[in-house]
């Protein structure tokens, strides 16, 4: 549920309304790179500065949670250099931007498999979250080598596996009980669904989230992406009216 009130974000913008929940796909890293003749990698690692600014933002504003698709399931078939320097990236991500969360209070939380990360990469994320579990600020969700589909089945396993166990029936499932059993736990479905690189597809991401985030699209690659993209996306949220299935009255009465 979003913010409402007035909350003071960045450049001293005022913003009536701020999603509580903010989802990003942070695409346009490497046709970034390529525009100025560099190599992709180069592009994830200017995406990471994007990250530091967006987050400030966020921080900011009042906004609780932040989702970023960080590397899908299907990131897998690119080529093998470019997966291997993404893990790189990853890691020296972590390792670096762990005192800046701490600092800030900010809690980090990895959404996906992570068994499939080389055993390295592991350990920093399992050492990453420890470090900053008692942070009680913004949560930032990253998804790595996280589906919407690869977590919708992995929430019908684990329900699966306790109805098997006697620990429930099959009537006690419900939505609410369902979306506990996805990977994003008890955290409030996204407000905002934010799309860089000017794609117009949510790419299985945050799939069973997302049947009722309000979705923004900008063709601004990822690290080209500010503080005023920010606001920008933040002030086209606040004009929408968000009805859930109601009238438009309906919802004006809530």
């Amino acid at each position: 549920m979003e913010q409402t009130g007035l909350s003071r974000a960045a450049g001293d913008t005022e913003l009536s309304t701020v999603p509580a929940h903010v989802a990003i796909i942070m695409d346009g890293n490497g046709r970034w790179a390529e525009q100025q003749g560099k190599p992709r990698h180069v592009g994830h690692r200017a995406g990471v500065e994007s990250v530091r600014r967006v987050m400030s933002v966020c921080a900011n504003s009042g906004v609780q949670v932040v989702t970023l698709f960080a590397f899908s399931s299907e990131n897998w078939r690119r080529p093998q250099s470019e997966v291997n320097l993404l893990m790189e990236i990853f890691i020296t991500a972590l390792d670096r931007e762990i005192k800046r969360l701490k600092k800030r209070n900010i809690k980090l939380k990895i959404i996906g498999d992570i068994t499939a990360f080389p055993d390295k990469l592991q350990h920093r994320i399992v050492k990453a979250e420890q470090q900053t579990e008692d942070n009680t600020g913004l949560l930032l969700q990253v998804a790595a080598n996280y589906g919407g589909r690869w977590d919708i089945v992995q929430a019908s396993r684990k329900l699966a596996r306790m109805v098997q166990l006697g620990v429930m029936s099959p009537e006690d499932i419900d939505q609410n009980r369902f979306s506990g059993m996805l990977a994003t736990g008890e955290q409030p479905d996204p407000d905002l669904f934010i799309r860089t690189g000017g794609e117009r597809r949510i790419s299985n991401f945050l799939l069973w989230q997302s049947a009722y985030t309000e979705l923004y699209f900008t063709d601004v690659l990822w690290p080209d992406f500010g503080e005023q993209d920010m606001l920008d996306a933040f002030k086209d949220y606040a004009n929408r009216q968000r009805r859930f299935g109601m009238t438009g009255a309906q919802a004006g009465s809530c």
